[in-house]
C-alpha cells in the first residue's frame, strides 16, 4: 500500500473522470464534425445509443438548424477557455429545445446539452445589475461581501450561501454567508489548504462556475473511454464534469446534497469562492447559472476595485511622505535623517515599532529591539541570498531564536545599501488569537474505502486552536507602500551629498553643451532667415507683398521645426509635412492635393529644406496654376528607388496654361536649387503647358522607409495579406456579432468600405442605395434565406461569396451551384481566397 498525505488529492485526475452528472448529455466531434465520444445517457434525449452515435456525422445526428447555430457560436468563440452558449435551442425537428454548451477539448469540440427550464420569471441582465447595484451600495467590505452572498442565495435558492475567502497560506475563512434559517452557521470557520486540493483550485481559475446538482446521482460514462488521440477526453471546462470520489464523501460527511461554486478572481488569480450548499439534491437552470457566474464576474470587478483603490490611496501616502523623505535625506548620511519621519512610517506600514539601523548607528520608534536581538536579526538578514524586501508575519518560522520576540513577530526589512547591515526594519507585536476551524486540521487520516487515497475529514464540527509566535500578516497595500519606500532610501542615504556633488557638476557640464549647441543653432537660424529677407525683397512691388513672401517662408520654416521637434529631433513624416502645407495655405482647396505614396521620414538635416521646396509648390500653384481657380488638381506621389533615395514628383493639371517664365524668381530658385545644393540631390523643373511637373530626388541617406500607409485616394495592396479592394462590400448576417467580426476581418483584408444588412429586404435595399462590389451572404437568415439576394447580384454581374453553418452539404439552386461557399467559423484565409476569386 502506498504512502497516504495530502498530495494524494493534488494528484487526482478530477478533468479526466470519463463521466458526467445526469442532468444532461455530452458529445465530442472532430473538425469534420464526426462524433468521437459520446455520453451514455446520451439515447435518453437523443434516442441513439452512444455506441451507435460514435462515427456518425454530426448533422446526421442533429436538425440542420442546430448544427448551424453550434457552428454560429464558433465564429465568435475567443480563447482557449472560451465557452459559448445557445439557450431554448431544438436539436431534433419537432423536439423538446434544449440548453447547450460548446467549448474545445484539445482538437476536439464537445457540446453539452440539458433539457430547458422555463424561467419565467427571470429576466438575467436586470437581475444581474440589481443585485450589482445593491452591492455597490455598501461601504465597507464586511458589508459587501454578505450582502453579495444574500444576493446568490436570492437568485439559486441554496440552503446556504458562504463567501469563502484564500488566505496566503492557502487556508480558506468564511467571511460571509447567508443561510436558511434552522440549519446553524459557518460564519468565522476557517479550512485548510487540504480540503481544496491545488488542481481543483486551478480548475476554479479556468471555469467561473461548478455545479453539482445530486451527489447521490448515478453517473453516465462517456464512451469510448480513450479518443481518437489515445488519451481520455479532457473535461476540464465541461459544466456536466462528474465529481471526485473523494469530494463525494466529503460533501456527505458534511450533509450536503448539492452544491455550486462561483469564482471570486483577482487580477486572474483566486481570491476566494461564493460556496452554495444544499441539503438534499438541487438543480439550478442554465439561464440562472449563467447569470450568477455573470454576477460573480462583476463582483469580482467591483471587489477588486474596491482593493486597488485602498492600495491606491495607501501609495499615495507613500508618495507624499516619499517626497518629504527626498529633501531630507539629502542633506545627512545617517539616521538622523529619517528620525523626524518615524512616526509616520510606522503608521503608513500598520507597526508598533521602527528601526532605522545604518553606518552602524540606530535609531529606533516605538517598540523597540535589545542591541542583542537587533544584532541577531540583522545578521540573519546579512545572511540570506536573496535581494530586496523581506518580510513575514512569522519571524520565528525562519530564525529559531525570534519565536520569543512578542514585539517582533512579524517584520518588514528593507534594505538601505547594497552594503551589509543597512536595514529599516518595521515590526509587529505577536497577536495570540484563537482559530475557528471546521475541524481539527491536525487530525491524524487514514486509507479510506476508496483505496490508497486521503479519506476526508468526517467531522465538521468547530475546533478551536490557539495561534502564537505569530503577528497580523502585511497586507497587499502595505508591502506596496513599504517597496515605494525602498526605492527611495536604496543608495541615497549612502554619502548622498559626494553623490549630489557629482551630480551638480555633471548638470552644469550638460548645461555647458546644451548652451554651446543652441548658440550653433540660433546663429544657423538667424543667418537662414537673413539671407530669406534678402532674396525675397527683388521680387515685391510694396511692403504688403514682401511681408507676406517673407512671413510664408519662415512660417514654412517655424512648422517643419515644430515637426521635428515633436519627434524629439527625429525623422520627420513627409506626409505630415505637405499636409501640413496644403492645411495652412489651401483651406477648402486642401482637399484638391492628392498625396500618393508610402509612409516615408526625412531625416531632420533636409526637413527644412524639403519644407521650403514644398512651401514654394504650395504658394505659387495656389497663385498661378492648378490650385488658383475651382477646376485643378495636384498630384504628389513618391516612392524610394533601390539606393533608398526618394523620388518625389508634382504634377498639376486642370489650371490655367503655364508658360515658361521670362525670369527667375526667388521662389523658383529654392524649387530648382535647394535639393541640389544643400542636399546633394536632383531636381528638374518641366513648364508643360497643361500643368507644372516637378521631380526631385533626395539622396538616401536623409530617407528613412517608415510602416506602410493606405494613400488617400487609391488603394494599394499591404504587404501582411491584404489585396487590393475591393473598394464596398456588403455583408448579409443576422447574427450581430458575427457580422461585426466579419466587417472587422474584411477592412482588415483592404475592403475600402463594409456595410452591414440582417434581412433579405434590408440587403436589397442597400443594393439600390449603393452598389457594391461583392457581396458576402450568410444563406439562412432566420426564417428565410439570402437566395433573392443572390439572385438580384447575380442578375446584376456583382460577385459574391454564400457563408453557411451547414458545411458542405448546403442546397443551392442549380443556377448558384458554381458559387463559392465558406462554411462557419469563417477562416481569414478563407475570406482572403473569396475575395482574391471574384470576378
Amino acid at each position: 500500500m502506498s504512502d497516504v498525505d495530502l498530495t494524494n488529492c493534488d494528484r487526482e485526475p478530477i478533468h479526466l473522470l470519463g463521466q458526467i452528472q445526469p442532468f444532461g448529455f455530452l458529445l465530442a466531434v472532430t473538425g469534420q464534425w464526426m462524433v468521437a465520444h459520446a455520453s451514455d445517457n446520451a439515447q435518453a434525449f437523443l434516442g441513439y445509443a452512444a455506441e451507435d452515435l460514435i462515427g456518425q456525422s454530426l448533422t446526421e445526428v442533429l436538425d440542420g438548424h442546430a448544427v448551424h447555430e453550434i457552428r454560429g457560436r464558433l465564429q465568435i468563440m475567443r480563447g482557449a477557455d472560451s465557452v459559448e452558449r445557445v439557450f431554448n435551442l431544438p436539436l431534433r425537428a419537432g423536439g423538446e429545445p434544449f440548453d447547450v454548451a460548446v467549448h474545445y477539448s484539445g482538437d476536439l469540440l464537445v457540446i453539452e446539452a440539458e433539457p430547458s427550464r422555463a424561467e419565467s420569471s427571470l429576466e438575467a441582465a436586470s437581475a444581474v445589475r440589481s443585485m450589482a447595484n445593491r452591492v455597490a451600495e455598501r461601504k465597507t467590505m464586511e458589508d459587501i461581501v454578505h450582502e453579495a452572498a444574500r444576493q446568490v442565495r436570492a437568485l439559486t435558492e441554496f440552503d446556504r450561501v458562504m463567501v469563502y475567502r484564500f488566505d496566503q497560506d492557502g487556508a480558506g475563512e468564511v467571511v460571509a454567508e447567508s443561510v436558511r434559517p434552522g440549519i446553524g452557521s459557518f460564519l468565522g470557520q476557517r479550512y485548510p489548504a487540504s480540503d481544496i486540493p491545488q488542481q481543483a483550485r486551478a480548475l476554479y481559475e479556468r471555469s467561473w462556475l461548478r455545479i453539482i446538482a445530486d451527489i447521490n446521482a448515478e453517473t453516465p460514462k462517456v464512451r469510448p473511454a480513450l479518443g481518437p488521440s489515445g488519451g481520455p477526453l479532457d473535461l476540464s471546462m465541461s459544466m456536466l464534469r462528474a465529481v471526485s470520489p473523494i469530494h463525494i464523501e466529503y460533501l456527505r460527511n458534511m450533509g450536503v446534497g448539492a452544491s455550486l461554486s462561483i469564482s471570486i478572481l483577482r487580477q486572474g488569480k483566486l481570491w476566494g469562492l461564493f460556496a452554495c450548499h444544499h441539503y438534499g439534491p438541487h438543480h439550478v437552470s442554465y439561464e440562472r447559472r449563467t447569470a450568477a457566474e455573470l454576477f460573480g464576474q462583476i463582483f469580482s470587478y467591483m471587489l477588486e476595485s474596491r482593493e486597488q483603490a485602498t492600495e491606491a490611496r495607501h501609495v499615495e501616502r507613500a508618495r507624499n511622505l516619499h517626497d518629504r523623505l527626498v529633501s531630507s535625506v539629502a542633506t545627512a548620511s545617517g539616521p538622523e535623517s529619517l528620525t523626524p519621519f518615524m512616526g509616520e512610517l510606522c503608521a503608513l506600514a500598520g507597526c508598533e515599532g521602527v528601526v532605522v539601523h545604518m553606518v552602524g548607528q540606530t535609531a529606533t520608534h516605538g517598540a523597540s529591539l535589545s542591541p542583542d536581538r537587533l544584532k541577531t536579526l540583522t545578521d540573519f538578514l546579512d545572511a540570506r541570498t536573496a535581494q530586496g524586501v523581506f518580510h513575514t508575519h512569522q519571524l520565528g518560522a525562519h530564525l529559531p531564536e525570534a519565536k520569543d520576540w512578542p514585539e517582533a513577530a512579524g517584520v518588514i526589512a528593507v534594505p538601505l545599501s547594497r552594503e551589509p547591515g543597512d536595514y529599516l526594519i518595521f515590526q509587529r507585536a505577536e497577536i495570540v488569537r484563537e482559530v475557528a476551524w471546521a475541524g481539527d486540521p491536525n487530525k491524524a487520516v487514514t486509507v479510506g474505502p476508496l483505496g490508497a487515497r486521503l479519506t476526508p475529514r468526517q467531522s465538521f464540527e468547530t475546533w478551536k486552536e490557539t495561534v502564537r509566535g505569530q503577528s497580523r500578516p502585511w497586507s497587499a497595500s502595505e508591502m506596496a507602500a513599504v517597496d515605494s519606500l525602498r526605492l527611495t532610501l536604496l543608495e541615497v542615504v549612502m554619502r548622498l551629498t559626494d553623490l549630489a556633488n557629482a551630480e551638480r557638476g555633471k548638470a552644469r557640464h550638460r548645461q555647458e553643451v546644451l548652451i554651446a549647441e543652441l548658440n550653433h543653432r540660433v546663429r544657423n537660424i538667424l543667418g537662414l532667415i537673413r539671407g530669406l529677407i534678402s532674396q525675397s525683397r527683388d521680387g515685391a512691388t510694396n511692403v504688403q507683398e514682401f511681408f507676406d513672401v517673407v512671413s510664408g517662408r519662415v512660417q514654412a520654416l517655424a512648422r517643419a521645426h515644430d515637426q521635428i521637434t515633436q519627434q524629439h529631433w527625429g525623422p520627420g513624416a513627409l506626409r505630415e509635412l505637405i499636409r501640413g502645407e496644403a492645411e495652412a495655405y489651401l483651406a477648402s482647396k486642401a482637399d484638391r492635393l492628392i498625396l500618393s505614396g508610402p509612409e516615408v521620414l526625412i531625416e531632420p538635416q533636409a526637413f527644412s529644406t524639403l519644407s521650403l521646396v514644398v512651401h514654394e509648390l504650395v504658394t505659387n500653384s495656389a497663385k498661378y496654376g492648378a490650385l488658383c481657380d475651382s477646376r485643378g488638381q495636384v498630384h504628389v506621389s513618391w516612392s524610394t528607388n533601390a539606393s533608398g533615395a526618394l523620388d518625389f514628383a508634382w504634377r498639376e493639371e486642370g489650371g490655367p496654361a503655364v508658360h515658361v517664365p521670362t525670369r527667375r524668381g526667388f521662389g523658383s530658385t529654392i524649387i530648382e536649387r535647394s535639393i541640389p545644393h544643400d542636399l546633394g540631390g536632383e531636381a528638374e523643373v518641366v513648364f508643360d503647358p497643361a500643368g507644372l511637373q516637378v521631380a526631385l530626388r533626395v539622396p538616401g541617406r536623409f530617407v528613412v522607409e517608415g510602416a506602410p500607409a493606405a494613400t488617400d485616394r487609391a488603394r494599394v495592396p499591404a504587404p501582411d495579406g491584404r489585396i487590393a479592394g475591393p473598394e464596398h462590400v456588403l455583408v448579409v448576417e443576422d447574427n450581430m456579432i458575427i457580422a461585426l467580426d466579419l466587417e472587422g476581418v474584411l477592412l482588415k483584408l483592404g475592403a475600402g468600405q463594409v456595410s452591414l444588412a440582417s434581412t433579405v429586404g434590408a440587403a436589397l435595399e442597400a443594393i439600390d442605395a449603393a452598389r457594391p462590389d461583392f457581396a458576402f451572404l450568410d444563406l439562412n437568415l432566420g426564417d428565410e434565406t439570402s437566395l433573392p439576394v443572390a439572385e438580384r447580384l447575380k442578375a446584376e454581374a456583382i460577385p459574391f461569396a454564400f457563408g453557411t453553418g451547414f458545411g458542405d452539404q448546403a442546397d443551392l439552386p442549380e443556377q448558384l451551384s458554381g458559387v463559392t461557399i465558406i462554411s462557419k467559423p469563417y477562416s481569414e484565409k478563407a475570406l482572403r481566397e473569396a475575395l482574391t476569386r471574384r470576378s
